[in-house]
């Protein structure tokens, strides 16, 4: 067999395991429903949660809970799924910043049963964008 052969070989298998090493690393979309339903199965696989946080009657976020100075590591807030289910969210490290800013937010975790929660591994931010073009009028030069 020859060198080159050999060596396209190897490449196509190294290939190989990578994409199937990124399968089974892949967590799927779901609604908080969904999630307290796969937490009843036993199954505590990464899941992404997209929604909205929960804002007051003066716009603001409801319900988010940051005290650095007792514990800078722990983040709680509530957020409501794209199927309107609400959930209280709890994240392990410190408040992302501009998380209050945020037009949408993706939570990847899973779901405790027993604390009736969603426990955020990672949380990623959608923040309104500096670059919209609302507001900006054409004019016409003669």
């Amino acid at each position: 067999m020859k060198k080159s052969y050999l060596i396209g070989l190897v490449v196509i298998a190294i290939a190989v395991t990578m994409i199937i090493s990124t399968i089974g690393d892949a967590s799927t979309y779901v609604s908080f429903g969904e999630a307290k339903e796969m937490a009843s199965n036993g199954n505590k696989n990464a899941i992404h949660v997209v929604g909205e946080l929960v804002k007051g009657p003066d716009g603001k976020p409801a319900g988010m809970i940051y005290e650095p100075s007792v514990d800078p590591n722990h983040f709680e807030f509530l957020m409501t799924d794209s199927l309107n289910n609400q959930a209280k969210v709890v994240y392990n490290q410190p408040k992302p910043q501009d998380m209050d800013k945020s037009e949408k937010v993706v939570v990847v975790g899973h779901m405790d049963l027993q604390k009736n929660q969603f426990e955020a591994e990672q949380i990623l931010l959608k923040c309104p964008s500096k670059y919209n073009n609302t507001g900006l009028v054409a004019e016409e030069t003669k």
